[in-house]
């Protein structure tokens, strides 16, 4: 489950880049959150009702951490490449330890704050060495990519009450259909300005039935069974898997100091997701 994990995360940045190819930027969120709300759908536990008291909350939670990065990805990726896109995702457990601090007014540890230093520096390693001609990326495409990463990283801490409530998988489910209502005035227009693609078709599907969709049910399943410091370990591989994905399938090309601030970055969000330990 842990290589399933990484495998189908780390991809969904070359099938954003391959729906691009064909599609509007607007369709891929729409696409993606249609198919994913159906996978999660096959599943019992992800149809239960939510009180009306919280529909307003699950759905800014919605907006935030679907609707704004689903359509900021493949904004960047027009202009970053699928390789890097992989690389600064890499970079979400490091902001959301900065998210976690904001939101709590808690300052982490010393030992935290270290690592956050070490990711950020990686992040630094990798938008330097990346953007320019040639190179992979540009500074608005970045600056999408850091503003998507910062939304997963303040709604992971916003939604854990929703989750214990009701449950990930229904809080998830819930979210990605009022995402996709959101979605929709940006969507629907986008569909004429595209063109039909079975690439970009099965991109899509792939995209939101298994990367936002039935990657979630493993990946919950993995916390359960591995526990939370061993069940993340699939999210440290997938700017891997992007990198290899994007070199191989899309003739991409990445800088030394872009593959140190990879791993760089990647030391970070490790150090970032131990626990602390507690003094007896």
């Amino acid at each position: 489950m842990t290589t399933a994990v990484a495998v189908t995360w780390g991809a969904s940045f070359l099938f954003i880049a391959i729906a691009i190819d064909h599609v509007a930027t607007g369709v891929v969120p729409v696409a993606r959150l249609f198919f994913g709300a159906l996978a999660l759908a096959c599943f019992p536990a992800a149809r239960k009702r939510i009180h009306r008291e919280d529909v307003g909350r699950i759905a800014l939670l919605g907006l935030v951490a679907m609707t704004i990065p689903f359509y900021l990805y493949p904004l960047a990726e027009q202009s970053v490449s699928s390789s890097v896109t992989g690389m600064i995702n890499g970079s979400i457990p490091v902001t959301t330890v900065v998210a976690a601090a904001i939101l709590t007014r808690n300052a982490p540890s010393r030992r935290r704050m270290l690592a956050v230093l070490i990711g950020f520096v990686g992040i630094a390693l990798i938008s330097f060495g990346s953007v320019g001609d040639d190179k992979g990326a540009t500074v608005h495409g970045v600056l999408f990519l850091l503003a998507a990463t910062c939304c997963y990283a303040f709604t992971s801490i916003l939604s854990r009450e929703m989750q214990v409530k009701y449950g990930t998988l229904t809080v998830l489910l819930w979210q990605e259909l009022f995402a996709l209502l959101f979605s929709l005035p940006l969507g629907i227009p986008a569909f004429f300005d595209s063109s039909f693609s079975w690439s970009a078709l099965l991109a899509l599907i792939v995209l939101g039935a298994f990367g936002t969709g039935f990657a979630y049910v493993m990946y919950g399943m993995l916390m359960v069974r591995a526990g939370a410091v061993r069940g993340v370990i699939g999210v440290f591989f997938t700017p891997i898997v992007a990198t290899v994905l994007g070199l191989l399938f899309r003739d991409e090309s990445v800088t030394v100091l872009a593959v140190i601030g990879m791993c760089v970055v990647i030391v970070g969000a490790y150090l970032t997701s131990r626990p602390d330990r507690v003094s007896a």
